[in-house]
């Protein structure tokens, strides 16, 4: 499995943070390559993204929601991968960190997306943490 982490400083409380990360379904309006994710029930959501000259789709549960520190996710079908969002006060506001971890079935496509990937997720998490922030 591949890791990629991914960090920044969002100037607003971690509460404040967490409220608008625990909304999953609303990552859509955060980033240009999710297409859209369409809530499932019982903590499940199926994610529609294009990267990489793909489509890809995967359902993801949330495995962890404790306000406002940690929210973290696992893959059930598709794409298979985990991440995890830690929040932790800091001067400035509040440090955002994200580790995700995936692999994929196909070595041609896996090394075609490893090459892609660290900077691909760099660019979502930015996307996403700067839109965050704005909102806030």
């Amino acid at each position: 499995m591949a890791t990629i982490e991914h960090s920044a400083i969002v100037k607003a409380s971690p509460e404040r943070v967490f409220a608008l990360l625990e909304r999953v379904e609303d990552f859509a309006d955060y980033s240009d390559l999710i297409e859209r994710i369409e809530p499932l029930g019982d903590d499940r959501y199926r994610w529609y993204v294009h990267a990489v000259g793909r489509d890809w789709t995967f359902d993801v549960v949330i495995t962890e929601c404790r306000a406002p520190e940690v929210l973290a996710w696992e893959s059930l079908s598709g794409v298979d991968n985990q991440g995890r969002y830690r929040l932790t006060p800091v001067e400035e506001g509040t440090e955002v960190a994200l580790t995700l971890t995936y692999s994929l079935r196909n070595r041609l496509v896996e090394k075609a997306v490893n090459r892609a990937a660290t900077p691909l997720v760099g660019k979502v998490s930015r996307q996403i943490l700067a839109r965050v922030g704005d909102r806030l």
